[in-house]
C-alpha cells in the first residue's frame, strides 16, 4: 500500500514552473543550434562573396544565397546547395540529381567548400558557353543543309574551324 502524503499549497505551481524553465533551455540550445547554421553559411557566403560579384549578368541560373528553411540552405543554383551535416560543424555541398542526392564535397573547413562552390561555378559557366556555341553551330549548319537543298548557289567552300 502506497502511502500518501500530504501535498502542501502551491506545489503543483513550483514544478509546473520547473518544467517549464527546463523546457525553454531545452528549446533555447535548439534556437543556438539553428543560429549556429545559419551563422556558419553566412560565413561561407562572405567567402564566395568575391565569386557572387564575378558571375556573368546574364547566368541567371545561379543563386549563390542562403535562403531559410528546416534546415537552412546555401543554395548555388536549383539543384546543388551547401547544408550543414548532422554534428552542424561539417559543411555538406551537396547535388540533388534523378538518381538521388550526391554529396560533391564535405568538410569542416569554410575554405574548402568555398573553393569547391567555386570550382562548380566554374563548372557551370563554361558548360553553359558551350551548349549556346552549340546551339549557334547546329542552326548554322541546318540553315547552310537548308539553302543547299532549296537549290540555292553553293557558296565557295569556307574552311570553318571549331575548338571545343
Amino acid at each position: 500500500m502506497v502511502e500518501s502524503r500530504p501535498r502542501r499549497a502551491g506545489e503543483l505551481k513550483r514544478v509546473i514552473r520547473t518544467v517549464r524553465i527546463a523546457q525553454s533551455e531545452r528549446n533555447d540550445v535548439v534556437i543556438d543550434l539553428r543560429e549556429a547554421e545559419q551563422a556558419r553559411l553566412e560565413l561561407l557566403a562572405e567567402a564566395l562573396e568575391g565569386v557572387s560579384q564575378d558571375l556573368p549578368q546574364d547566368h541567371e541560373q545561379l543563386l549563390l544565397g542562403i535562403l531559410p528553411g528546416q534546415p537552412p540552405r546555401f543554395w548555388v543554383d536549383a539543384t546543388s546547395f551547401v547544408v550543414m551535416g548532422r554534428d552542424k560543424r561539417q559543411y555538406q555541398f551537396a547535388k540533388d540529381t534523378r538518381l538521388g542526392r550526391t554529396i560533391l564535397a564535405e568538410s569542416g573547413d569554410v575554405e574548402a567548400i568555398a573553393d569547391a562552390v567555386t570550382r562548380y561555378v566554374a563548372e557551370r559557366i563554361v558548360e553553359r558557353e558551350q551548349a549556346i556555341e552549340s546551339d549557334w553551330l547546329s542552326k548554322a549548319i541546318r540553315s547552310r543543309r537548308g539553302a543547299l537543298a532549296a537549290g540555292a548557289p553553293r557558296a565557295p567552300a569556307k574552311s570553318m574551324l571549331v575548338i571545343w
